[in-house]
């Protein structure tokens, strides 16, 4: 594991479309099929990584929270699975129904979305607008495995709610860190 930061992808691009298999449905799904009238979260995440193991319960209060006020969630992973077995498909979808994800798990065998959104790390958030214009690139808080600063969200909740108010965000953003995305060699 190497702990590596968000690259923090220029504010105000379009997000790059996708279409991936979701890994708890079975079904194809892409951006148009995620995209919401109010804000867009997207995440890169994996199932083995202990900073995002160390923030999803938050991760599922918050989107079960702003789901129902219609933002919508998606996490992706990326990683190398013949590398690391534990972020299979078959292993996002056990986790995803273990933890409760309200939201799609898709999975990016190519890696060629973590590109177009020049995702660095896990986790890894976006927030986009009703037009898919990056508003918010960075970390969820600034908890951390082995700290005693609690996960409350706070930096990405501050996103959602000036992106649903129409609001400008912060323009102070502050990277996500965590493990690396596990690259195809």
């Amino acid at each position: 594991m190497s702990l590596t930061e968000s690259n923090m992808l220029q504010l105000g691009i379009e997000a790059p479309d996708f279409a991936l298999l979701d890994t708890v449905s079975g079904k194809e799904m892409s951006l148009m099929d995620i995209k919401s009238d109010k804000a867009t979260v997207i995440m890169f995440s994996c199932n083995h990584c202990p900073y995002v193991i160390h923030i999803n319960e938050q991760i599922v209060n918050l989107a079960n929270e702003y789901m129902t006020k219609g933002v919508s969630f998606v996490a992706i992973s990326s990683n190398d699975v013949v590398n690391y077995p534990q972020d299979s498909p078959e292993k996002m979808k056990e986790l995803a129904k273990e933890v409760g994800y309200p939201f799609p798990y898709l999975y990016d065998a190519t890696q060629v979305v973590a590109k177009s959104y020049d995702a660095a790390c896990t986790p890894d958030f976006y927030v986009f607008d009703s037009e898919l214009k990056l508003r918010y690139r960075g970390r969820l808080c600034p908890s951390r495995p082995k700290t005693d600063v609690p996960v409350t969200g706070e930096d990405l909740r501050k996103a959602i709610d000036a992106v649903m108010n129409g609001n400008a965000v912060d323009s102070k953003q502050y990277p996500s860190a965590g493990c690396n995305i596990k690259w195809l060699k």
